[in-house]
């Protein structure tokens, strides 16, 4: 059981790290032979994937000014958002030094795991006000054709696992 409590977290964030290149990697893959280029209309979409870091953009046309204003504010949080993905590493090496330690000191975890999920309550909450501020940036036709795309996946059964 001992061995499984150390092999998992180590097992669970190598797969998220492999899983995420690969994503990253498919992304910038050239297009097959004879395909259409991705953007063959226009200009590039905004970000990545034709939006900020907010998915619930996806499918909306936004102007070049929202998009600035997006940039800005996914930049201007990003400094905030690492400082707190930094405490919670900190805290859950740490704790993991701790559960190696000859003796457990009950107070010690409890006071890192505290750290951690106060910076990931931060993190929460830093998402949510970044959210918001994007939002308050659409039109009332943007804000519908987005609520629309949210129930239109809500009545998408889910995918088996």
């Amino acid at each position: 059981m001992k061995h499984t409590q150390h092999f998992l977290p180590r097992f669970l964030l190598c797969a998220t790290l492999a899983l995420s290149g690969a994503a990253m990697a498919a992304d910038e893959m050239p297009p097959p032979p004879g395909a259409a280029p991705r953007h063959a209309e226009g200009p590039p979409p905004f970000g990545r994937h034709g939006h900020g870091g907010a998915p619930f953009l996806r499918g909306l046309e936004l102007s070049e000014a929202q998009q600035d204003k997006i940039f800005a504010i996914e930049h201007a949080q990003e400094p905030l958002l690492r400082e707190q993905h930094k405490i919670v590493a900190k805290a859950h090496e740490a704790l993991h030094a701790l559960t190696l330690a000859a003796s457990f000191d009950e107070a010690r975890g409890a006071a890192l795991a505290q750290t951690a999920a106060q910076a990931m309550a931060r993190i929460a909450l830093l998402r949510a006000r970044g959210e918001q501020q994007i939002l308050a940036l659409l039109t009332p036709a943007q804000r519908q054709q987005m609520e629309q795309h949210e129930q239109d996946g809500a009545r998408r059964p889910a995918r088996p696992r």
